[in-house]
């Protein structure tokens, strides 16, 4: 088999390109960073800007989960692209006794159907059409899910929390590299009124990087969410504008209503985790249970490494060999296997073998394990926990987008790890305003592309993550946290943006840090890796060319790419805090 070697694919915002190698966000080249050492408290965040906010509302007294709401209310204004609060997040929380997961994902309108993103013909539509529409958005979670945890683990007036967001968006921020980057490869932003008068020039061309930007309609937005709360978002004036946008959208107009946002409500689950052996101890890797499936891949896919005779490999001139990178894909593609036929939102979908540990069970990966082998499987079949045949068809393949990562551990002994997105780069395209004479708004989600567009198979059989009225889509971000098993100690908080590949960014970087004892920016700064079930795709430009041909010559087609991660990670070691930030976005990690 040929080995598909594609030179300097950078891709652009939108996921186009070769398959299994769509990336949500473009690359805008690489930063090295320092590594970063704390002994009480730190902020790990996808933006310097965002990272000082957290760092700031610590150092004023504030908790973890307070500093995560400045932080998330800083990237709405600075990372527009990747998350903000027409958005939604997953958040795991641990107080030093107790973890709790809560699920701020987007719903669908009451109004939608299965056949939300099928054309007249009865095909799905191409989708980035799907993405660019008033169909695509769902109802934001973002904000009243923050503001029930904070209802919790609060220390900070809820308002104080904003300060820092609304007095940059007064004063303005200047433009990064990556943000004019992404702003210039974007094609269909500008397509908005309202967003083509904020972020671009009148003829056309995105404001240069350094170029103060202002938007104070956010800062307006936001003073009202500080002094109500979410209510300022979900009832009222700003509600309406979101209808309002949703459904005049010229082209394919979605069906979002005020009794949506007005009835929306987070949800606290209970976290997925699972044992690892690592070091002479077991710990306890716990993530996001469905809709999320990252912990569950995650789970599977180190499982299932732990049990080839290559999971424990050293690494080899400070990179995973051939071999090491075989029984990892092998891993990967049972693991996706399974993600495809079993996994949606728990209140619309039953779990396998009636609960959704079936497919972490020792025995069951025991016999998933046996299907690896010295060569690539020819096909990768999904398994059957419990021994039960599932009715459910599998979800065809389909893009996955956006997101941004926080990892927060705080002076009283609390520690969040956070992902939350808007989905595609820049969302669904669409910015709000109440206020036409004033600069700026937020922008909207595109979440529900998250769900797959063709609902049932050729047999009829319908797919879990179908789209149903209020329906959470499913998701691969996975947001992290690790415990020393006998003692309970918090190890590890860590996560990253990338779409589907979100769940090969983490699990490399957990890996890296647990198995191969790396320093987190160590382990963040690997080169990228993975597999969505079919080619192999390595990092441009990363790894040496025997390691490709050693991988053909097991029987894997390889592509190479820009993998553009942005992990954050906060590793607890030696009595202090350590702290990686990825170089190929701008995060930094701050503290005390």
């Amino acid at each position: 088999m040929a080995v598909g070697l594609l030179a300097g694919c950078a891709l652009p915002p939108g996921g186009v390109g070769p398959p299994g190698l769509a990336q949500p966000e473009a690359a805008s080249g690489r930063t090295a960073k320092p590594g970063w050492t704390l002994q009480r408290q730190a902020v790990a965040a996808a933006n310097p800007l965002a990272t000082e906010a957290g760092a700031h509302i610590l150092r004023a007294g504030g908790s973890a989960l307070d500093a995560a709401v400045a932080v998330q209310m800083v990237l709405t204004l600075v990372e527009p692209q990747s998350s903000g609060i027409g958005g939604g997040a997953f958040l795991l929380h641990h107080d030093g006794r107790t973890l709790q997961a809560f699920d701020g994902r987007e719903t669908a309108p009451a109004a939608v159907d299965e056949r939300l993103f099928l054309n007249e013909q009865g095909e799905p539509m191409p989708f980035m059409q799907a993405v660019n529409s008033g169909r695509s958005v769902g109802v934001p979670g973002t904000v009243m899910m923050l503001a029930l945890a904070h209802r919790q683990h609060g220390r900070l007036p809820w308002a104080r929390l904003f300060e820092p967001a609304i007095a940059l968006a007064e004063q303005g921020f200047s433009i990064s590299p990556r943000l004019h980057t992404l702003l210039a490869a974007d094609a269909t932003l500008k397509t908005d009124p309202v967003a083509a008068r904020y972020f671009y020039r009148a003829d056309g061309q995105p404001h240069p990087a350094g170029h103060r930007l202002r938007n104070p309609e956010l800062a307006q937005v936001l003073r009202n969410i500080a002094a109500t709360g979410p209510v300022a978002l979900h009832e009222g004036p700003l509600a309406q504008a979101i209808v309002d946008k949703v459904r005049r959208h010229p082209r394919h107009p979605g069906t979002l209503g005020l009794d949506d946002l007005k009835g929306y409500r987070p949800r606290e689950r209970e976290a997925i985790c699972h044992d690892h052996a690592a070091a002479l101890r077991v710990l306890r890797i716990c993530g996001f249970p469905p809709p999320g499936s990252g912990a569950l891949a995650i789970g599977q896919i180190l499982g299932l490494l732990a049990r080839t005779p290559q999971g424990t490999s050293p690494l080899i001139d400070g990179l995973p060999d051939a071999d090491w990178l075989h029984s990892y894909n092998e891993a990967s593609r049972l693991a996706f296997a399974d993600r495809a036929q079993y996994l949606g939102d728990p209140d619309f979908v039953a779990p396998p073998a009636g609960r959704w540990t079936s497919l972490l069970d020792a025995p069951y990966l025991d016999d998933r394990a046996r299907l690896i082998s010295g060569t690539r499987m020819p096909a990768a079949p999904a398994g059957q926990p419990g021994g039960l045949r599932s009715s459910w068809a599998p979800m065809p393949d389909q893009a996955e987008h956006g997101t941004s990562h926080i990892s927060i551990v705080d002076g009283f002994g609390n520690a969040l790890a956070m992902t939350t997105t808007i989905e595609s780069a820049f969302g669904s395209r669409l910015m709000v305003t109440t206020d036409p004479g004033r600069s700026g708004g937020f922008l909207l989600n595109n979440q529900l592309t998250d769900f797959s567009f063709a609902p049932r198979d050729a047999q009829g059989r319908p797919v879990a993550n179908r789209v149903e009225p209020g329906k959470r889509p499913r998701s691969s971000m996975s947001p992290t946290l690790v415990f020393d098993k006998a003692s309970g100690e918090l190890l590890m908080s860590t996560g990253s943006p990338g779409g589907a590949f979100i769940i090969h960014y983490t699990a490399k970087v957990l890996h890296g840090v647990l198995q191969w004892r790396l320093t987190p920016q160590a382990a963040v700064d690997l080169p990228n890796f993975g597999t969505l079930g079919g080619p192999l795709v390595l990092e441009q430009g990363r790894f040496p060319q025997a390691t490709l041909q050693a991988l053909q010559q097991r029987g894997h087609t390889v592509q190479q790419g820009e993998l553009t991660s942005g992990a954050q990670a906060l590793v607890r070691r030696n009595r202090a805090w350590l702290g990686g930030a990825d170089p190929r976005r701008e995060g930094v990690v701050a503290g005390d």
